[in-house]
């Protein structure tokens, strides 16, 4: 067993952009995209091996499926991915129309709804939209965002989290039982006073220097626990904050790399925490600073997360 909130790293892949961690109780594995490079990849926990898939166009979510299987969110639209067969089946596309836009980020509900994000490639342009994807079909429920994560929901199933990443921002949703939203608000903000209870004296190589030039960093993937608080991972921040449902920040888990994605929890009492991790953005001299950027690490929690839900209508 790891040590408590100390990550360890168990698979020194050098992932370009690793994402979208999710657990599957099934077959005892981790499987998360590589973005950048094109590939799904699978890590089973109980033996430490791992397999990789080549997706058709830069994948930006892998979503387990009811029936079997997943959906991946790329570039080029929805997929239906089969691994046994190793294929990849296009569901439908999302944008034709934006052809510099790609799907990003991506959660399933307790209801079976896949929502994702999509977001300008170039990340520049506020083209980015949130979608809900379920029986009824695709829809655009909110938009004007250059860099989407997430979704995540709480516990009760009634707020929704979403990132907006460029604006180091964290919004709320209130979240109907039939899948609407109202009432966005802000969560959280980046940047903001760190309290001393959750500073820590440790600097890893580079830090310091990194900081400077990025600050906090960059809101990332969000990922809701069983006790409703919202972990939300750091790109150029060094690790992972928790808050409180009332936005309070509760907790910081740092890692020895500065580009830190998303997590999933998991194992059998889904306390293990799963880390993706990226080495994009950092120069040869940073990379050479941070040996394990890119890396899927993990961790020891307190509380669990919660279930990883299936969709339900593919």
């Amino acid at each position: 067993m790891t040590e408590l909130f100390k990550p360890t790293c168990v698979w020194d892949l050098k992932a370009t952009l690793g994402e979208g961690p999710v657990w599957s109780a099934k077959d005892h594995a981790i499987w998360f995209v590589d973005i950048k490079q094109q590939k799904v990849h699978r890590y089973d926990v109980a033996v430490g091996s791992h397999r990789t898939f080549h997706a058709p166009s830069p994948c930006g979510f892998i979503a387990p499926k009811r029936r079997g299987g997943f959906v991946v969110g790329c570039k080029t639209g929805l997929y239906d991915f089969d691994p046994k067969a190793e294929t990849f089946t296009l569901l439908t596309h999302v944008e034709p129309g934006l052809p510099t836009n790609r799907l990003n980020d991506g959660f399933v509900d307790r209801h079976g709804r896949l929502w994702f994000g999509s977001m300008d490639d170039d990340e520049e342009q506020p083209t980015g939209k949130l979608y809900r994807y379920d029986a009824r079909g695709l829809k655009v429920m909110d938009d004007d965002y250059v860099i989407t994560n997430g979704p995540a929901v709480s516990p009760d199933g009634k707020t929704l989290y979403h990132n907006d990443t460029l604006k180091k921002v964290i919004y709320a949703f209130d979240l109907s039982d039939d899948g609407h939203l109202s009432n966005k608000r802000v969560f959280a903000r980046l940047d903001a006073d760190t309290p001393a209870d959750v500073a820590s004296p440790v600097c890893y190589a580079g830090e310091m220097e990194h900081r400077k030039a990025h600050g906090e960093g960059y809101m990332d993937g969000p990922v809701v626990d069983s006790a409703g608080n919202v972990w939300n991972s750091l790109f150029f921040g060094w690790g992972i904050n928790c808050y409180a449902p009332d936005g309070r920040l509760l907790r910081k888990v740092r890692l020895p790399v500065s580009n830190v994605t998303k997590i999933a929890f998991g194992g059998h009492d889904l306390k293990t925490v799963y880390v993706t991790t990226a080495a994009k953005g950092l120069s040869a001299d940073e990379l050479k600073a941070q040996p394990l950027a890119g890396g899927l690490f993990c961790f020891e929690a307190e509380i669990p997360g919660q279930p990883q839900y299936e969709i339900e209508h593919v």
